[in-house]
């Protein structure tokens, strides 16, 4: 039997996602992570990020059960930005994305593994897509490091059902 908190990953604003990551990727235990958080021992960020975590672990000390679910289970991002979606990679997967801003062809282009494209997928707000990409297009993609890296394009699909103006 399942239920509803088994089948909805619990949301976190882009901004807690990017600063959860970055506190992931010191490689803490679940319990120094915590222990870390409630004795505000949280280290100085010094990337061009410059996270304060304070929002972060405001959220975790009121909701250590969401989020011990977050480690286990993962989460979604509530709204994700194409700049913020680049970031995201950058920090989860340690991967530098290339940003396509033209008008009309906004992406983020970045060579994953099928888990990393998986797992972007898993956190990505409502309305992204991953459209995996041609091995011929780029021969660079095909020398990857005998990694099994493909290149992946996210783009904002295009809307469905948009409410008429002043509705």
């Amino acid at each position: 039997m399942s239920t509803s908190s088994q089948l909805e990953k619990i949301k976190l604003s882009q901004w807690d996602a990017l600063s959860l990551e970055s506190l992931l990727s010191f490689g803490w235990t679940e319990e120094q992570l915590l222990n870390h958080i409630h004795e505000g021992t949280l280290p100085i960020d010094t990337s061009p990020f410059k996270f304060d975590y304070v929002s972060i672990s405001t959220w975790i000390r009121a909701n250590e059960a969401k989020f011990k679910r977050v480690l286990k289970e993962g989460y979604q991002i509530k709204y994700n930005t194409i700049r913020g979606i680049s970031s995201w990679i950058k920090l989860a997967l340690n991967v530098e994305a290339e940003l396509v801003l033209e008008p009309g062809q906004e992406a983020v282009i970045a060579r994953l593994t099928p888990q990393e494209a998986a797992r972007l997928a898993s956190v990505l707000s409502l309305g992204w897509t991953i459209i995996p990409g041609s091995e011929a297009s780029d021969p660079l993609d095909q020398q990857a490091e005998g990694d099994a890296r493909s290149l992946f394009r996210i783009i904002l699909s295009s809307p469905k059902n948009t409410p008429a103006a002043g509705a």
